[in-house]
């Protein structure tokens, strides 16, 4: 039996499994698990599904999916069935609480929620029943329940009603939709998420801004009491809590400096040259905004032909939700606009842009090792790290960041905040970032490594337990 338990669809580990059959452990990707990262600890156990073949060889080969992999904690891989955890995920989470918080709806023709989204939605209950049966299994008496994102939103009440003695907590990490929008789903699926996560006794955001926007939905959609403390419904209170994700800065800098990211610096270093850089690391996600951010550097090299040679932009943008034909269509337009500058803009001297799709960790860290300037511009985030990894690893990197992260919060007071869909606006930003004083851009970039640094893993998720407690 655990004492700490921690849920999230995406584990700390994922699996690769050999053309000889032999299975291989390795650090998974998310925010989320970049957060929970340095969490691990004998009294906990984290419960995640099974992503893919590979993970759920994985939990096959082992007892209930309880796995012990060096170094990265005890988990509880749920191996479940493949058309559930695709309706689930792809159906409802990605394609449509994702799309609902993150505002991407092309509203004219989307949503449209009909017979297939039920079979959908029925599917993600399925999904959250999992969870919760396997939590319950799992926990101890009076065992405190930390529930991770958009993905397990109904296992709070569900929780409650198996095992009332655990002490259950609910984080989003993404953003929170105002009620106007939240009300594009359905009445009654709006109401079974709201009431989820209120079978918790605390729910917790990254920010004010989506603490304040899940209460007016509760207020506006269920009729709850609200005091921006608590929500209260049916006579019980789901207290709230507000706590910034940072990043573990000395751990950080160690892993920066091992000889696999050594290496990638140098073979950076000889590709770009004695260039200023330009860096962005992105998943290949809608609101990530990796289009207009390209523009944006297509329209400073127009109005600034001085920095033509001078300067490179290096674009990491690793597929996500390949699955999703939406996801596959823009990952080709970021494709197409790199392309575009490449041709207009390049010469045989000079490739004015590098853009990598792999996912590659150790080269994600030498390129923030060699920042001049990072650019952070998504149409709306929970938090996004890459804000506070890059000037932890990068001292004199300008940060160029979107008004709509939730790390603009923190850091919008050392950066150069831009509006995400005002592609001038962020042109000139970099332009001012690439020629900001040396001494200015130390300044700000002290000032960025320390607020970025200022609430590390373990303090947030020690900050949930205790208001568990």
């Amino acid at each position: 039996m655990n004492n700490i338990l921690v849920a999230s669809n995406r584990g700390p580990v994922s699996y690769t499994c050999s053309e000889q059959g032999e299975l291989t452990v390795r650090r998974g990707s998310g925010g989320l698990v970049s957060g929970l990262s340095d969490t691990s600890g004998d009294d906990l156990l984290w419960v995640c599904a099974a992503m893919s073949e590979a993970d759920r060889q994985a939990a096959r080969g082992a007892r209930k999916g309880r796995l012990d992999p060096a170094g990265h904690g005890r988990l509880r891989m749920l191996d479940l069935p493949p058309a559930t955890f695709d309706r689930a995920y792809n159906g409802v989470a990605n394609s449509t609480l994702w799309f609902v918080h993150h505002l991407l709806y092309d509203t004219p023709v989307s949503p449209r929620f009909d017979a297939a989204f039920r079979r959908e939605w029925a599917a993600y209950r399925d999904y959250n029943e999992a969870f919760a049966s396997a939590l319950a299994e799992e926990a101890a008496p009076e065992a405190r329940v930390l529930v991770q994102d958009y993905h397990l939103t109904l296992v709070p009440a569900m929780l409650r009603s198996a095992r009332p003695d655990l002490r259950v907590a609910h984080f989003s990490h993404t953003p929170w939709a105002p009620p106007e929008y939240f009300s594009l789903l359905p009445d009654d699926v709006a109401a079974q998420v709201l009431g989820g996560i209120l079978g918790a006794e605390h729910a917790g955001f990254l920010t004010a801004r989506w603490a304040r926007a899940f209460t007016d939905c509760c207020a506006n959609l269920l009729g709850a009491q609200t005091d921006g403390r608590g929500v209260t419904l049916g006579g019980r209170t789901t207290r709230l809590g507000v706590h910034s994700l940072g990043v573990d800065g000395e751990a950080l800098w160690r892993r920066a400096h091992e000889p696999d990211v050594e290496t990638c610096l140098a073979a950076l270093r000889e590709q770009v040259g004695d260039r200023r850089l330009i860096v962005r690391i992105d998943r290949a996600e809608l609101s990530k905004n990796i289009v207009r951010g390209l523009a944006a550097y297509r329209e400073f090299l127009a109005a600034h032909p001085e920095w033509h040679g001078r300067v490179v932009h290096l674009v990491f943008a690793y597929p996500s939700r390949h699955d999703l034909p939406g996801y596959r269509a823009y990952t080709a337009a970021v494709r197409q606009a790199a392309e575009e500058i490449r041709h207009e803009y390049g010469t045989a001297d000079w490739d004015p842009l590098v853009l990598d799709l792999a996912d590659d960790y150790p080269r994600s860290l030498a390129a923030y090792r060699l920042a001049d300037v990072l650019v952070v511009n998504p149409v709306r985030d929970g938090m996004n790290l890459v804000a506070k990894e890059g000037p932890v690893l990068s001292r004199r990197c300008a940060l160029v960041l979107s008004r709509e992260a939730g790390a603009a919060a923190e850091l919008g007071a050392d950066a150069l905040v831009v509006n995400p869909y005002d592609v001038l606006e962020t042109a000139r930003a970099l332009r001012m970032a690439l020629e900001m004083p040396e001494d200015e851009r130390l300044r700000r970039g002290a000032r960025l490594a320390t607020a970025a640094t200022s609430l590390p893993p373990r303090r947030w998720l020690a900050a949930q337990l205790t208001a568990l407690t």
